[in-house]
C-alpha cells in the first residue's frame, strides 16, 4: 500500500514524507508535485492508502483538488495538508470528502497524531469486523473519548487535555463512529451508557 503526497513544494514533500514514515514506517510514499500525474502515478505505484494533499498546487484552485481526487478515488482517505486557514477552507474541504483538514503551522505531533488516525490497517480493520465492539476491543485513545464524552467535554477543550488539535479529536471521533456503529457523540454516549462502559 502507498501513501502520495501531493504538495509542490519540494521541502514540505520530504517533511511530510518523514512524518508519514513515523507513523507507519514500511508505507511506501510517493511524491507528486501537480495534481494532473496523480493517475498515471497511481498506475505506476499501486493502490493508494492515504491521499495528503495540498489546496494550492500548480494546476488547482481553491477546493478543484478534493474534488477531482474524491471523484476519482472516493473510498481512498485524503487529508488536506495546508498553509491555507481553516476559518475559510476546514468544513468546505471536509464538505467535499476530505476526512482530515491539517495546517501546515501545527506541530509535527499534532500532524503525525492526524494522519496516524487515517492510516488504519487492514488487521486493525479485520479485527473491528470480525467482532461485535466492546471495551477491550477500543484504542487507550477511544476509551478516552468516550470518558470525556461523559464529562461534556467539547472538541476544543478534549484537543487540550490530549495536547492534540482540534482536527485530531475529529478523526479520532470519525474513528471511534465507526468502529461503534453510530453517527454522532449523543449516540456513542448512549452506546457507552447502554453498555456498561463508563467504568472503563
Amino acid at each position: 500500500m502507498t501513501v502520495y503526497v501531493i504538495d509542490d513544494h519540494p521541502l514540505m514533500r520530504d517533511a511530510l514524507t518523514m512524518l508519514v514514515h513515523r507513523v507507519k514506517p514500511g508505507l511506501k510514499i510517493i511524491p507528486i508535485h501537480k495534481l494532473n500525474v496523480v493517475e498515471s502515478t497511481v498506475e505506476k505505484n499501486g493502490t493508494p492508502e492515504l491521499f495528503c494533499l495540498d489546496l494550492q498546487l500548480p494546476d488547482t484552485l481553491g477546493m478543484s483538488g478534493v474534488q477531482v481526487l474524491k471523484a476519482k478515488f472516493p473510498n481512498v482517505p485524503l487529508a488536506v495538508v495546508t498553509s491555507a486557514s481553516a476559518s475559510e477552507f476546514e468544513a468546505r474541504c471536509l464538505d467535499a470528502g476530505a476526512n482530515a483538514f491539517i495546517e501546515k503551522s501545527n506541530s509535527p505531533t499534532q500532524i503525525i497524531a492526524a494522519l496516524r488516525g487515517l492510516l488504519v490497517t487492514e488487521e486493525e480493520e479485520t479485527e473491528e469486523d470480525a467482532a461485535p465492539a466492546g471495551p477491550t476491543k477500543l484504542s487507550k485513545r477511544q476509551k478516552q473519548l468516550i470518558l470525556m464524552l461523559d464529562q461534556g467535554l467539547s472538541n476544543r477543550e478534549i484537543a487540550e487535555k490530549l495536547d492534540i488539535s482540534e482536527h485530531t479529536v475529529k478523526v479520532h471521533f470519525w474513528r471511534l463512529f465507526r468502529r461503534l456503529g453510530v453517527n454522532s457523540r449523543t449516540q456513542a454516549l448512549h452506546f457507552a451508557r447502554t453498555n456498561g462502559w463508563l467504568g472503563i
